[in-house]
């Protein structure tokens, strides 16, 4: 019986939190910045819950590598900046289609969303516009019909860490928060989307602490 109420309790806070949205955590890395020719290369997402007292904790991850979409455009510019080599052979061993990648996270999202009594999922994100846009590109390519999250709303963790932190750099705002940053593990989709629920859920938690209700 405690443990459903404890159940209940996380639940509640979720759900009501955010008027029924489910934050979840998207990074993703790409070739390029163009979102309809350029490729997505790797995806990541982090759920996110709570404990019984209201305070936001990382709950579950999935990322995937990604294959190329017939035509993609490979900037180099961006694969050096990214350290991304699509034809690595363990890298094209590993990779799945878009639509394998996006049904996957999407299983994940879906599930947190029941758990946690939430009608949509909100993309969570360091400039979300970014992967948000490339998400949604992907989708429409793949053909997919249910993509639960919001088509154009996002929560921006660089605005959050700018008011909370006075950082607005990935980094920066990372370590403002009191949390390590590996630079040699940066730009992989994992790792980013990681630290970006770390920043996230830090900043949430500290406005909780000026406003109970929350």
């Amino acid at each position: 019986m405690e443990t459903h109420a404890v159940n209940d309790r996380i639940m509640q806070h979720v759900s009501r939190r955010f008027r029924g949205y489910y934050p979840v955590v998207v990074d993703v890395e790409t070739g390029g910045f163009n979102a309809a020719t350029d490729a997505l290369l790797e995806i990541a997402a982090v759920t996110l819950s709570t404990d019984e007292d209201g305070r936001w904790l990382i709950a579950g991850s999935i990322s995937r590598h990604v294959q190329p979409f017939e035509g993609a455009r490979l900037d180099p510019a961006a694969l050096e900046f990214t350290g991304i080599d699509p034809g690595h052979p363990f890298r094209r061993e590993i990779a799945v289609s878009e639509k394998v990648a996006l049904q996957d996270v999407f299983k994940l999202v879906r599930q947190a969303m029941k758990a946690h009594a939430c009608k949509r999922a909100i993309l969570v994100g360091h400039n979300p516009s970014f992967d948000l846009g490339f998400l949604n590109a992907a989708v429409e390519r793949a053909g997919i019909k249910r993509n639960p999250f919001h088509p154009f709303s996002t929560f921006d963790t660089v605005t959050l860490a700018g008011l909370a932190y006075g950082q607005t750099v990935l980094s920066r705002a990372v370590a403002a928060a009191g949390f390590e940053w590996d630079s040699g593990q940066a730009h992989s989709a994992r790792y980013d989307a990681d630290r970006t629920a770390e920043l996230f859920c830090a900043v949430v938690n500290r406005w909780r602490e000026f406003d109970g209700n929350c």
